[in-house]
């Protein structure tokens, strides 16, 4: 029997991708972020979230997409990730909806200019509408998580 999973979708640029709502902790409004120098172009620095402070990503930097200027629809996506919380900047963050586990196909190997690695899944949702599932795991992999955690100390 198919499981309904229930996902947080956001955009970069024409793409729509999701993360599992149960990952995010809370979407945000851009803010300033301070930079921390030797850190992949990718990581923009840290955010202080209510006392808690957060290495901020710019995923579009991290899957190689053209980087683009901060708009009113920007978002930063928290999420937890092995036990560590980081900040993903993304165009928008629109909407949550449930998927049933039968619609997710296997990522072809690179989606919209980023590998299959990266990515769990796509789900069909509706006719026209294709949802790119994030694999947290390979977005931020255990040395860059070593290099976050110490970020946050």
């Amino acid at each position: 029997m198919a499981e309904e999973l229930k996902v947080i979708v956001f955009t970069l640029g024409h793409e729509e991708y999701g993360i599992e709502v149960d990952k995010v902790r809370t979407i945000e409004r851009m803010m300033p972020i301070t930079r921390v120098p030797k850190t992949p172009a990718f990581v923009k620095g840290v955010v202080n979230l209510r006392g808690v402070v957060i290495p901020v990503i710019d995923l579009r930097g991290r899957f190689g997409l053209p980087e683009s200027e901060p708009t009113e629809n920007t978002r930063i996506i928290i999420v937890a990730a092995n036990e560590l919380e980081v900040g993903f900047i993304v165009d928008s963050a629109n909407d949550v909806v449930d998927i049933m586990s039968d619609s997710i196909g296997v990522p072809p190997e690179v989606v919209g200019g980023i590998k299959a690695k990266y990515l769990s899944g796509v789900a069909t949702l509706g006719e026209n509408r294709l949802l790119i599932l994030l694999n947290l795991s390979e977005v931020l992999n255990r040395s860059e998580i070593i290099q976050l955690e110490q970020m946050g100390e």
